[in-house]
């Protein structure tokens, strides 16, 4: 069967991306597949099995002649939030889930990578075909991240503060002095070009006026925020939206999410496991009313996302996710696609804030500057952290 170059790689990329969700399991034992201890975390289960259903349902099913569901009710118990598609289990079930079992949602995932193969392999597939693909790949790489900041939640969340493996240490021996670029007024074009994929969100590509600004080039570290908190920066409403402070209030808040007062002493919980807080490592795991706080204390501010996709190739970034102050809204010209698919991302388009970069778990190809990641204010649990202009 005659392939296309694009075909061909995206049956390696297939491969290469099914395998690495499963490796990011390995070192999990069973019963940690199952637990979700709030409702944005869903249990490493059962992300395996929605990945799985998303090629599935949105490939296979239409597009594979004579393909035979592994079990039709996984529509209902993998479907995350896709009306289109049916009901589904409520997300803040999803840990009470002990069937299927993990060995049934390894054998699904089997099942539907052997006919994936045989289609990519067997069959001459058009541009729209390899798009949705391309489109599962993606996704599965979103959800590999999610694997990653969901485990640890789990992790972090029991007394015993298990290990899960080598972390990627951000922390720097030396760690250069944070100078600033200064970027001028003007007119600049931001979102995705054609150049690769893309997310509907990033699109269309669009001019902005900016007044100058400067951007610092080292992102806020532990031993900035740990100053922030000694001076009662936690304590002090002026630095805080007033939803913010009704979250400081409601949650007693006092520090990053994973920091622990242990008889004075600073502890944060990693991969790793639990240690003291590297103070040169970038401030991880706060939420935007915590970023936005901490820039006040500073008489600094966060960047626009357009500030921050014009300047980001005058700093390294990759990290942490980084706050901005730009809440996510379409570009002009934004169409969400029929269907489904069109539910993606448009859907999710009210009171949430943009945050731009990638992370330290971010998967390899999954990033670029014009990527617009999105969460809710009050949220902590992904890898963000804090730059700031002025």
């Amino acid at each position: 069967m005659l392939r296309s170059n694009r075909q061909q790689n995206l049956f390696e990329q297939y491969r290469q991306v099914r395998a690495y969700s499963v490796a990011i399991c390995t070192p999990l034992e069973r019963e940690d597949y199952v637990v979700q201890p709030m409702a944005d975390v869903s249990p490493p289960k059962w992300h395996l099995g929605h990945v799985t259903w998303f090629f599935e349902t949105f490939i296979l099913l239409p597009l594979k002649p004579n393909y035979v569901a592994f079990n039709p009710l996984f529509n209902f118990v993998f479907n995350s939030y896709y009306e289109t598609l049916g009901k589904r289990v409520i997300r803040t079930d999803r840990g009470n889930l002990s069937r299927p079992s993990v060995d049934e949602v390894y054998r699904y995932r089997t099942y539907v990578d052997e006919q994936m193969s045989s289609f990519l392999l067997n069959t001459a597939l058009l541009d729209d075909a390899l798009d949705l693909v391309e489109l599962g790949l993606n996704h599965e790489q979103q959800h590999q991240e999610l694997l990653f900041t969901d485990i640890k939640y789990i992790l972090g969340h029991n007394p015993l503060f298990p290990v899960y493996l080598e972390e990627k240490s951000t922390q720097q021996l030396t760690p250069p002095a944070n100078s600033a670029t200064e970027i001028k007024a003007g007119l600049y074009e931001i979102g995705a070009t054609n150049d690769g994929f893309c997310y509907d969100n990033e699109l269309s590509r669009h001019q902005v006026y900016l007044d100058g600004f400067s951007i610092q080039s080292q992102l806020v570290t532990n031993q900035d925020y740990s100053t922030f908190i000694a001076s009662g920066g936690y304590a002090d409403f002026q630095y805080w939206h007033a939803d913010g402070w009704a979250w400081v209030n409601q949650h007693k808040a006092k520090a990053p999410l994973y920091w622990h007062d242990m008889d004075g002493t600073w502890m944060n919980y990693t991969l790793e496991g639990l240690h003291e807080v590297r103070l040169q490592e970038p401030v991880c795991h706060i939420n935007f009313y915590e970023a936005s706080a901490f820039a006040a204390w500073k008489g600094m501010r966060l960047p626009s996302e357009a500030e921050w996709e014009v300047a980001s190739d005058q700093f390294s970034w990759g990290s942490r996710w980084e706050w901005t102050n730009s809440a996510y809204l379409p570009y002009p010209g934004f169409k969400p696609a029929e269907g489904a698919i069109g539910e993606y991302n448009g859907k999710f388009m009210v009171n949430q804030m943009v945050l731009r970069g990638s992370s330290q778990i971010t998967s390899s190809g999954h990033s670029r500057k014009s990527y617009r990641n999105f969460f809710y204010p009050w949220q902590q649990w992904q890898y963000t952290g804090i730059r700031l202009v002025y």
